[in-house]
């Protein structure tokens, strides 16, 4: 298995994207998101209905996420992931897996998000926080 920074330092050395493609096709990621979503609950036997309920979500946009017919936003995506009790590098995965923006310590807003998810806070917690800062609550 090659990591993220070997397959970068090949990627920048590679001067034709088709050979670059083709050698490192096994590392490539296919999964939907709602596959890799199920699969870490299934990894850490968690209940789908529970960890809906502790994103603080609408049950309808929970189980749309999960069975992929709803694209979340980087929000919701962060209250299922903070549900999950995922760590800060599972969480900082799956958010560029997504195609989201990683959660950055110079934003006042991500730094109080990646202190919730340190101290393992949840949804409501780190809602309350954000609240109390100014910022956007991560379900409006």
């Amino acid at each position: 298995m090659k990591t993220t920074d070997q397959l970068m330092n090949e990627l920048m050395k590679s001067n034709n994207i088709s050979e670059y493609l083709k050698q490192n096709s096994k590392f490539m990621l296919t999964e939907e998101l709602s596959v890799y979503l199920t699969n870490i609950l299934n990894k850490k036997h968690l209940v789908k209905s529970s960890v809906i309920k502790k994103s603080e979500l609408s049950e309808v946009m929970g189980y749309q996420i999960f069975s992929g017919t709803r694209n979340p936003s980087r929000d919701s995506l962060l209250c299922i992931l903070i549900a999950m009790e995922l760590d800060i590098e599972q969480t900082q995965e799956i958010l560029k897996i997504a195609e989201f923006a990683p959660l950055f310590p110079k934003l006042k807003r991500d730094a109080i998000i990646i202190s919730g998810i340190l101290n393992k806070n949840s949804v409501a917690q780190i809602n309350e926080i954000l609240y109390d800062n100014n910022e956007h609550t991560l379900n409006k």
